[in-house]
């Protein structure tokens, strides 16, 4: 019975990049079947759209553009004061030493501060809320 229960962890793992490789071929393929689309639009004689969803790009570039202003300094400085305050907790109990947990994990937090403070003094680069998708009517 006990060789039994080894199978299940070694099926997940054969299995695994099985599933990766399979998802990457289909996306491979989607964009195949996509350029030939294009292709057989250029050939007709229609004029194919730059993007597939144009207000797409622009609300993927808007959160893109949103996420590397002030927001990222506050993030990390949050993350970096949660990895000094983990360590001070870490050396303090399993070390016995409280002494030696807030000088490491104290080093950390003041990082961490000083990361969040500067992320709260950055200006905001806010941009205008892009408009929803749309359809675009096709160009005759």
């Amino acid at each position: 019975m006990s060789d039994v229960f080894w199978l299940i962890p070694l099926a997940a793992v054969l299995a695994a990049p099985i599933i990766v490789i399979f998802s990457m071929w289909s996306r491979m393929r989607m964009r195949e079947l996509q350029v030939r689309e294009r292709i057989a639009m250029i050939e007709k004689g229609l004029v194919p759209p730059p993007e597939v969803d144009p207000a797409g790009f622009d609300r993927a570039m808007a959160r893109y553009e949103r996420s590397t202003g002030s927001d990222r300094g506050r993030r990390a400085g949050i993350m970096v004061i949660g990895v000094g305050l983990g360590l001070v907790f870490i050396i303090s109990v399993a070390g016995d030493s409280v002494r030696e947990g807030l000088g490491v994990g104290g080093f950390l937090v003041m990082i961490g501060l000083a990361l969040l403070v500067n992320g709260l003094l950055e200006p905001s680069d806010r941009h205008a809320p892009v408009p929803p998708a749309t359809r675009t009517p096709p160009v005759e």
